[in-house]
């Protein structure tokens, strides 16, 4: 192979990397940061994680105390041993992966104000609003909350 066949597929290559990182730079990435509940009861931190998928922490709460001061627990999870840990730091959305159009699926959201668990999928409808869908069995019949960005 001569050197410009060399040249060319190397800026290929180049090329496609760059394309790549861009296309997820532009649309996955726009869920990270923060978002306030619907209410602003609470502030959710949307990262990535090193195994592809986007997840999210409570990371501030309104109430986040009890009336005898000690820090309000996930006292309604279906798990005994998991009641014990605060609502604070708690990681309510699991393993969602982008589907390359504004939407993240196959994940799954934790309501710890019922302790339960729902299938979930997030579409971003603008910069600045997260349509937030829980479902059981179908998503048709699921119940949708809209997150903010958080400043």
């Amino acid at each position: 192979m001569n050197m410009g066949k060399r040249i060319i597929c190397i800026a290929i290559i180049l090329f496609s990397a760059f394309s790549f990182l861009s296309f997820d730079t532009d649309n996955s990435a726009k869920i990270i940061g923060f978002w306030w509940s619907p209410e602003k009861k609470s502030k959710i931190k949307i990262f990535k994680s090193t195994d592809g998928k986007y997840y999210g922490n409570v990371v501030w709460l309104k109430d986040a105390v009890n009336e005898d001061g000690t820090p309000k627990k996930d006292k309604n999870n279906p798990k005994v041993e998991k009641r014990k840990n605060t609502i604070v730091n708690l990681q309510i959305l699991k393993s969602f992966v982008f589907d390359g159009d504004k939407q993240w699926e196959g994940g799954t959201v934790y309501d710890p104000e019922n302790g339960k668990t729902y299938s979930c999928t997030m579409t971003l409808q603008d910069e600045n609003t997260l349509n937030l869908r829980g479902y059981v069995g179908v998503s048709l019949l699921g119940r949708t909350a809209v997150f903010t960005k958080a400043d």
